[in-house]
């Protein structure tokens, strides 16, 4: 063999630092070609679902309505004490302000914002918009207003105006909690007889919890059984777990509908057996609810405890009884500890799926069984109030992300003691 041939470089024959910088090269290669596959999800992720939660936020404590519309008149109040009735030149600036606008639907919406604020200002803002114009010096306005609607001579009007006067507000925010800033800007508790949303809360996650119970309880017995079972009967009993996945939830609440009612199967089979008399009511109220809920999440609980017990090997419980523990407290001191973890999964997918939930309540719920959902599309289709509806969103997500941070320290505890 040659010398040429003995003395042919090889990478174990290169200089370290080069193989090094050879190594990183390819490292980095190896780096942006996985990150070039990754870049379109992320892309798609930021797009439909970062870009829209940036934008509820941004819409919940937005005030575009009163700044965009009326200036002139923000600035004449600045001054103003919020007691006495306004000076002439806030009279005269509310008729400039108006008198600019485009058209009615501006109008609208100014009207829509400041009748949240005080009941009234819809009628009273519109009907002066159809006034216009009034010209004059700012006393001559002044008189012409107030003979218009003597309204405008009192001062919770314009403290509407004054409070709303900003872009960017709280307001929003405080009323998803039941408060709200008075005429002076100070925060303070809404009265006994407006907080809702309070109220509303505790429903939505007392229901919740009531269905993540109910899903728990069916679905870890149901998902024990089919970690027991072989492969090939585990995997076609799994299909009809599934099945509810590929049927439209509009579907399955309007057959519950035909179930429930007072004529409906269930009532008939239950008068049948002889275990009642009368008709229950199933419909309508909380009950039906929680059934159909259940009926639609019990998945969500069945497949994250599924995937955990089929990991938990049979010989644990095989031994503990084997040494002398009763099977079933083998079961619930060796078995149960280690499928937590897909309890806890399972429970939070449950819980954050059914505070989220809208068209089961509203369709077999009663006005006692809404949920904070039902009034998220009522303020955005009915009342049109973006913002109040964002601030619920916003609620929903704080929630959502609360649930999410206690189940990671949960998890995070469980594994350090284990």
């Amino acid at each position: 063999m040659s010398s040429a041939t003995l003395t042919t470089p090889t990478p174990a024959d290169a200089p370290p630092g080069e193989l090094r910088r050879a190594l990183a090269r390819a490292e980095s290669r190896r780096k942006w070609r996985a990150f070039s596959l990754t870049l379109p999800l992320l892309v798609f992720l930021l797009l439909t679902m970062l870009v829209p939660i940036v934008a509820l936020l941004q819409r919940a404590v937005e005030n575009p309505e009163v700044a965009n519309a009326l200036p002139r008149t923000v600035r004449a109040l600045d001054d103003w004490n919020r007691k006495d009735t306004p000076p002439p030149q806030a009279f005269a600036a509310i008729a400039a302000d108006l008198g600019q606008l485009a058209d009615s639907s501006d109008a609208g919406a100014l009207a829509r914002r400041l009748n949240t604020e005080i009941a009234g200002a819809r009628s009273l803002v519109m009907n002066t918009f159809r006034a216009l114009p009034i010209a004059g010096t700012p006393d001559e306005v002044k008189t012409r207003l107030l003979e218009l609607d003597p309204r405008w001579a009192e001062p919770p009007f314009w403290q509407a105006i004054a409070k709303n006067g900003s872009r960017w507000t709280p307001d929003y925010l405080l009323a998803s909690v039941d408060l709200r800033r008075d005429a002076a800007g100070s925060v303070e508790r809404m009265p006994p007889d407006q907080r809702a949303f309070g109220g509303i809360l505790l429903r939505t996650f007392q229901i919740s919890a009531v269905v993540t119970f109910f899903c728990l309880l069916l679905a870890y017995p149901l998902a024990w059984w089919l970690s027991t079972l072989p492969a090939r009967k585990a995997n076609i009993l799994m299909i009809l777990v599934l099945v509810p996945f590929w049927t439209s939830i509009l579907v399955r609440v309007a057959a519950w509908i035909v179930l429930l009612q007072s004529e409906g199967l269930v009532n008939r089979g239950l008068i049948g057996i002889g275990l009642i008399d009368q008709p229950l009511a199933l419909l309508f109220n909380r009950t039906g609810v929680i059934i159909s809920m259940v009926h639609i999440l019990l998945p969500f609980m069945i497949l994250p405890l599924y995937s955990v017990m089929k990991s938990v090997p049979p010989t644990y419980l095989r031994a503990a009884v084997s040494l002398g523990s009763p099977p079933l407290v083998a079961f619930f001191r060796v078995y149960v500890p280690q499928t937590y973890p897909g309890i806890g999964a399972g429970a939070l997918l449950v819980f954050i799926l059914a505070i989220g939930y809208y068209v089961t309540p509203a369709l077999l719920g009663g006005a006692d069984d809404q949920m904070l959902s039902y009034y998220i599309a009522r303020y955005t289709n009915v009342e049109i109030n973006w913002g109040m509806a964002c601030a619920l969103g916003a609620l929903l997500l704080a929630a959502t992300l609360v649930l999410y941070a206690v189940y990671r320290r949960i998890g995070k505890a469980d594994l350090s003691l284990g």
